[in-house]
């Protein structure tokens, strides 16, 4: 067995993931032997290629897209959180070659939103509603980690107002309403939080068109949308006197728990790894 620590990240396709230059400046910063990979992995072998990690000397793996649902079937233990978001994105390869599965996005979207608006997230927003656009895999884990954060009432903005419904299973205590496109301005009357969570506004996808005018001006704006880092919703929130949150540092830290599990150290995010991350974005042009 080789002495050097492997993981990586399968996606399909997944030239274009960050997690190898993120990964790759902690192992460089902490000295580990270790490497971190990108996997094509075509969606019809990843059952093949999640059950070779063990004889591969793998410790464990991230998944993107499309794989975040399908290995739900595939892992031997899948924990609470998992469960919850309906997707995994971490995998652990145990001492016995069994699979257990998490998944950190709810962990990364909160504690990015902790590091940068830290005295609203210790308020819990003032204990105002948050409001979530969007209703996809990344609402799924807004929901799960705002409800767990405490907050008591989140309103979900979606084209299709039932996948928005479909989401008040996962809140737990927190009450949940589905608002259809059209009901946004009376959603975000009172928020003191709001989340993009769609790729509107990404490069390459349509603007995120929103109205701002209802919106409170003390209110955090968080868009996980990291290309580009400022998108359009954070510059108008931030023009009319909101505190903004951008979406890269859900990405760094969504990457920590995995870390730590495979190569026995909790890395800590700082401005040098954003920089490290932003320059490798900017050199592939993703």
């Amino acid at each position: 067995m080789s002495d050097i620590l492997k993981a990586g990240v399968m996606g399909w396709p997944i030239a274009h993931s960050l997690s190898p230059h993120l990964h790759g400046h902690w192992l460089s910063r902490y000295e580990i032997a270790g490497s971190y990979e990108a996997l094509p992995v075509e969606p019809d072998d990843l059952a093949a290629v999640l059950g070779a990690l063990h004889n591969d000397g793998f410790r464990g793996v991230n998944l993107t897209v499309p794989h975040k649902e399908a290995a739900l079937d595939m892992v031997d233990r899948l924990d609470d959180m998992a469960r919850r978001i309906g997707a995994v994105n971490t995998i652990v390869v145990d001492d016995d070659g069994a699979l257990s599965a998490t998944n950190t996005d709810a962990f990364g979207l909160i504690e990015n939103i902790r590091a940068m608006a830290p005295d609203r997230t210790a308020g819990v927003f003032g204990g105002r509603p948050a409001v979530i656009l969007g209703a996809g895999g990344a609402a799924r884990a807004a929901v799960v980690g705002l409800a767990d954060l405490g907050v008591t009432e989140l309103r979900v903005i979606n084209r299709t107002v039932a996948r928005a419904e479909a989401l008040a299973g996962i809140a737990g205590p927190a009450r949940l309403s589905a608002v259809g496109w059209d009901g946004a301005p009376g959603a975000l009357a009172d928020a003191g939080l709001l989340v993009n969570t769609s790729t509107l506004g990404m490069d390459g996808q349509p603007p995120l068109d929103l109205d701002l005018e209802a919106l409170p001006d003390d209110a955090v704006v968080n868009d996980i949308v990291y290309a580009p880092l400022e998108t359009g919703l954070l510059v108008r929130a931030r023009a009319r006197g909101n505190h903004v949150v951008d979406g890269l540092g859900m990405l760094l830290h969504q990457a920590r728990g995995g870390f730590r599990a495979w190569f026995g150290v909790d890395p800590e995010v700082d401005e040098e790894l954003r920089q490290a991350v932003l320059r490798a974005r900017n050199g592939a042009g993703a």
